[in-house]
């Protein structure tokens, strides 16, 4: 255990860790202030190094397994949110240095996607049941950023938000051809083409969501002009008037970056228009969470704008536009977390405890870097030509309303 208190004497410099080993007996390491309070409880004396020298990825697989657990009134949220509050003396350990810098060095190799190998990754997370995922999101399904223009917008009105101000930036036009790459379950897609007369393709790795997807163009009466296909985006071979992607950059990975925007720039047409809404950070590059990646989305990565521009720049792209989303998605999260609770049981009789408590621990980790650390959403906007769009953007916010 003298590892572990060393590690938590340094690093609490803010708020009070309260541990119970497994005999018990209490552990309390103060900062100034004094609040918040966390209290933590080991069941697991092999938790004394792994959290020590692997904390990251033992903090996750603790909290799963159930020999990590929090009482006296505190959750793995508190916790969370004490460990960015003391983020800058917790990465200044020496071990997690060491740790930080193994986990840069890995990165390629976690991030490589080729054609098959990006289809398995996805497979990994988007082919769950497709009732869980209609127990957490809003009705249309939309797994990605919502945009709240006021503190009382539902889900629901966020998510069309977010739908409305990516069409807007597309400036629609009738009789365009729009390719959406990373299509989910087609929300995005079905609402572009109920916007305007265009034709929309949407292509997938997911075969859950490819079959959704193609329901509800069948049921809304849209399927003679919005179909998806079940394809590697780097497969599509035709040009389009408008290109938009949601949510799918973040499994591109970093190796893989000059091919996708050569990518944008073969399928764009001339005058056209691409709209690209990733995850991002507000800080250097690093490296993904590595329980993140191994137990929700391996091969994915959340980059800072510095590795994207270059590639942009490399394929003779414009950035027409460039918006940050900063705290949109925490709240996102925190919205998601709450109906995932309100639906646990049915959860845990689709999977498991040990499943519920794993995408808790997902769900709550994330809107904790997102709320209090550097993670943001970025909406960048590319075109071949500098005058393809009004010089203002004013046609955006008239076209939001």
């Amino acid at each position: 255990m003298w590892l572990l208190k060393h590690l938590f004497k340094r690093s609490v410099n803010r708020g009070t860790l309260r541990v119970y080993d497994v005999d018990g007996l209490l552990h309390e390491f103060v900062g100034k202030p004094a609040e918040p309070v966390v209290t933590m409880r080991l069941h697991d004396r092999k938790l004394y190094h792994s959290l020590f020298l692997n904390g990251k990825m033992t903090l996750g697989e603790a909290y799963t397994d159930g020999t990590l657990t929090f009482d006296e009134g505190s959750t793995v949220h508190d916790f969370l949110s004490l460990l960015v509050q003391n983020q800058a003396s917790v990465a200044a350990h020496p071990m997690l240095k060491a740790v930080n810098r193994l986990n840069r060095l890995l990165k390629p190799l976690r991030q490589m996607n080729p054609v098959g190998k990006a289809q398995k990754n996805v497979a990994h997370h988007y082919d769950l049941s497709a009732r869980l995922y209609e127990l957490f999101l809003d009705e249309d399904r939309q797994y990605s950023c919502a945009y709240f223009c006021t503190p009382e917008d539902t889900l629901e009105v966020a998510q069309d938000n977010k739908k409305r101000l990516l069409a807007a930036k597309l400036a629609l036009q009738p009789g365009q051809k729009v390719l959406d790459i990373g299509c989910g379950w087609g929300g995005l897609s079905l609402f572009i083409a109920q916007q305007a007369d265009v034709e929309v393709l949407g292509v997938t790795l997911s075969r859950e969501q490819h079959a959704i997807a193609n329901q509800k163009a069948q049921a809304m009466g849209l399927a003679d002009r919005v179909r998806f296909e079940l394809t590697d985006y780097r497969h599509v071979d035709q040009k389009f008037d408008r290109i938009v992607s949601v949510g799918m950059f973040e499994h591109v990975g970093v190796s893989h970056y000059d091919e996708f925007f050569a990518k944008i720039n073969s399928l764009l047409a001339d005058d056209g228009v691409a709209v690209l809404h990733s995850i991002g950070r507000s800080c250097p590059p690093g490296s993904l969470s590595p329980w993140i990646h191994k137990y929700i989305f391996p091969g994915a990565y959340s980059p800072a704008l510095s590795e994207v521009f270059p590639h942009v720049e490399n394929n003779q792209l414009w950035v027409t536009d460039l918006e940050i989303l900063r705290i949109h998605y925490a709240d996102t999260l925190m919205e998601w977390h709450r109906r995932f609770l309100e639906n646990r049981d049915e959860i845990a009789g689709l999977y498991d405890e040990r499943f519920c408590r794993m995408w808790e621990f997902y769900l709550l980790s994330v809107e904790t870097s997102f709320r209090h650390g550097a993670g943001m959403v970025f909406q960048m906007q590319l075109a071949h030509r500098s005058d393809t769009l009004p010089l203002t953007r004013r046609y955006i916010l008239d076209a939001v309303g």
